[in-house]
């Protein structure tokens, strides 16, 4: 991931990283010398008072993060849960009704049950840490009790999934060791567990013979319930309700009624402000009554222009102005805010061709409180092409000169650093024995949008990843998309960004605003980059620092560092590449003991500019610098040098250039 050093950079002591490592392999070891072996029954009164002491622990400490063996830096303000990564395994892509049941007393150890589902029930606390959390629960069926636990993606519309019911179908159960090593039910794809809903079971009031009238009459009891939801702002409950209330007129059969469209429109406005943009068009486009009726105008007007809000919110310019338009003609053109998102949605069209932007409006409009641009992509310059040696990159389609900008983008999804969404982990990686910061806040985020919004699954599941997953189809089981979040996490490993230097004042490297942009995201890296990234909010601006012809593929350096060794094991740790590029081929032949020469020459220079002021500087400072040029210039071969740059003389010519300045009365 492609972030400032001091944003990316944390400390660990040998012994903790000795630790972490060793707590991951003595926990695989075990789990591969377990494997097959039959399901140990547990003392279900002993995981009752375990569930109930480590429930009242959690919430007397508000500040714990984590209670696992991997938590880095556990005694130290800068905690940092850990994860071991590499260890992926696919979703179940099958429904429910192609599982067969299977009981707690057929699990073994090591094992993922393919083709099975466990039918559990919770009677106990859920346990809730920053990266898990977990509960005891029973088979009804046997009445033996199971420790269950959810890693990192253990939410959904805001609320804890495992609060959000007490009946479970874990499909396709996974069943191991955790980092304590305590036998559990582990589950790491959201797809797994299906919260199922008690209240859906046959109703009573439904079987006589008057099943409309009795559907009508429940659903608006849950409409009321969802609208007193609302009002609160209890979001998930309100949703719940309104799908509730949608389900029940279904089931019966119940089409045409007023109370469906009413469902279906306030369901959108829910929608709306969890930004399932996806479900809200659908709802605000099933909410519009298609009767002409004068009596449906004004709720008509208000789905068209839900409708609308959610095409916007999506980046669908073209569609949210004419539902914007529609919403308008049915008012007769009174509605004041269907008309000032028709022009948002306008100017937005016309970024998205022209690329032309009002950045002073922008940047006055930016602040902690809304960091978020109101701004189209523009992008149509360039395209997405197969290169030689590095994958797919990012290629001119028109002529760029110094200084032109090349695409602007706003962010698929970015957590900021003062915000609740952002951490970081530490992730030892068992593939490559490497040990790395991981943004796992925006990793959360971004499977959370995906589930929010399907449709957008095809486009980022299309980036580069290390571990193939499922590719980038999209797949809809018992009606929720199903996401392989190793899948996401290598994609984050690989084209997420920090930006650059750190937003807020209070970020760190436990909470640095990190986001992908997945256009620019195709962008190569080269040390003789030819463009540079900036950042206005959450939108990227990439602009040419060379002349680009069109054909051209577009780079940009995903590190600066001077130091060849540096940088060429950042390239290779945090990206997984070596860089071939001309001015690494030329480092590459200079040997170690010229380069360890011009390093120690570098850090000189570093001091030198860092202790001395250069403007007003003496003479005799000055002399001093240009000996050091004369010192660095030296490490370089003249013939192997044309023409390229000379990094280490970057800082020290810079001073020298300004303090020449001075001494030539130029101010």
């Amino acid at each position: 991931m492609a972030s400032s050093k001091q944003a990316s950079t944390f400390y660990m002591t040998p012994q903790e990283d000795a630790r972490i490592r060793n707590t991951v392999k003595t926990r695989r070891q075990r789990c591969r010398n377990l494997a097959g072996q039959p399901r140990e029954s547990k003392d279900a009164q002993a995981l009752h008072s375990t569930v109930t002491m480590a429930s009242l622990m959690a919430d007397m400490s508000a500040s714990s993060i984590e209670d696992s063996a991997l938590t880095a830096n556990q005694h130290r303000g800068d905690a940092m849960p850990a994860f071991a990564v590499g260890e992926a395994y696919p979703p179940c892509f099958l429904d429910l009704d192609d599982l067969k049941p299977m009981t707690l007393s057929e699990l073994q150890m090591e094992t993922h049950h393919r083709g099975r589902v466990l039918r559990l029930r919770r009677e106990e606390p859920v346990v809730t840490f920053k990266a898990r959390s977990w509960t005891v629960v029973k088979d009804q069926s046997t009445g033996q009790a199971e420790r269950l636990e959810l890693v990192l993606h253990k939410s959904e519309l805001g609320d804890e999934l495992l609060e959000a019911g007490k009946s479970y179908a874990i499909k396709e159960p996974y069943f191991t060791l955790n980092d304590e090593g305590e036998a559990t039910l582990r589950v790491d794809h959201p797809s797994d567990l299906v919260v199922e809903n008690e209240s859906s079971g046959a109703d009573s009031s439904l079987t006589n013979g008057h099943v409309a009238e009795a559907a009508v009459k429940r659903a608006i009891a849950l409409k009321t319930r969802g609208n007193a939801a609302l009002k609160s702002q209890e979001l998930a409950e309100a949703h719940t309700r309104y799908t509730e209330g949608i389900q029940c007129l279904q089931d019966s059969g119940v089409t045409n009624k007023d109370i469906i469209l009413d469902l279906y429109r306030n369901r959108a406005h829910v929608n709306l402000s969890l930004q399932r943009y996806d479900e809200a068009k659908a709802d605000a486009v099933a909410a519009v009554s298609k009767t002409g009726a004068d009596k449906y105008t004004a709720l008509d007007n208000k789905a068209h222009f839900r409708a609308g809000a959610a095409a916007y919110g999506q980046g669908e310019y073209n569609e949210a102005g004419a539902f914007f338009e529609t919403a308008l003609e049915l008012l007769e053109g009174a509605d004041k805010d269907a008309k000032a998102f028709l022009r948002r949605a306008d100017q937005r069209l016309r970024e998205q061709e022209t690329g032309a932007y009002d950045f002073s409006r922008i940047k006055t409009l930016l602040s902690a409180a809304r960091p978020r641009v109101d701004a189209a992509d523009h992008y149509s310059d360039t395209v997405i092409k197969d290169t030689p040696t590095a994958g797919r990159g990012l290629f001119a389609t028109k002529d760029f000169e110094p200084g032109e900008l090349i695409l602007c983008e706003k962010a698929f999804c970015v957590v900021w650093g003062h915000e609740l969404a952002a951490w970081t982990s530490i992730a030892y990686d068992v593939r490559d024995d490497k040990i790395r910061g991981f943004p796992a806040g925006l990793s959360k985020a971004i499977v959370q949008k995906l589930r929010n919004n399907p449709s957008q699954i095809p486009k980022f599941m299309d980036l580069y990843g290390d571990y193939a997953g499922l590719g980038r189809e999209l797949i809809i089981r018992d009606g929720q998309p199903v996401i392989d979040v190793f899948q996401v996490l290598d994609i984050v490993a690989r084209n997420g960004f920090g930006l650059s230097p750190a937003a807020y004042k209070d970020e760190n490297v436990t909470n640095a605003s990190t986001g992908i942009w997945i256009h620019a995201a195709y962008t190569n890296h080269s040390c003789l980059a030819n463009s540079e990234k900036d950042f206005m909010g959450d939108m990227l601006l990439l602009r040419a620092i060379q002349p680009i012809r069109a054909g051209d593929e577009i780079t940009h350096s995903y590190d600066f560092t001077p130091d060849y060794e540096t940088r060429a094991a950042s390239l290779k740790t945090t990206w997984g590449f070596k860089c071939v590029c001309a001015l690494c081929v030329a480092e590459a032949e200079d040997g170690v003991e010229i380069r360890r020469k011009r390093q120690e020459l570098l850090e000189d220079a570093v001091k030198f500019v860092q202790g001395n002021e250069a403007k007003g500087a003496k003479r005799l400072t000055i002399v001093k610098a240009r000996r050091l040029v004369q010192a660095i210039n030296a490490t370089y071969d003249e013939k192997r040098y044309e023409g390229l740059p000379r990094t280490a003389l970057l800082g020290i010519e810079t001073w020298l250039v300004v303090a020449g300045k001075g001494l030539n009365g130029v101010t």
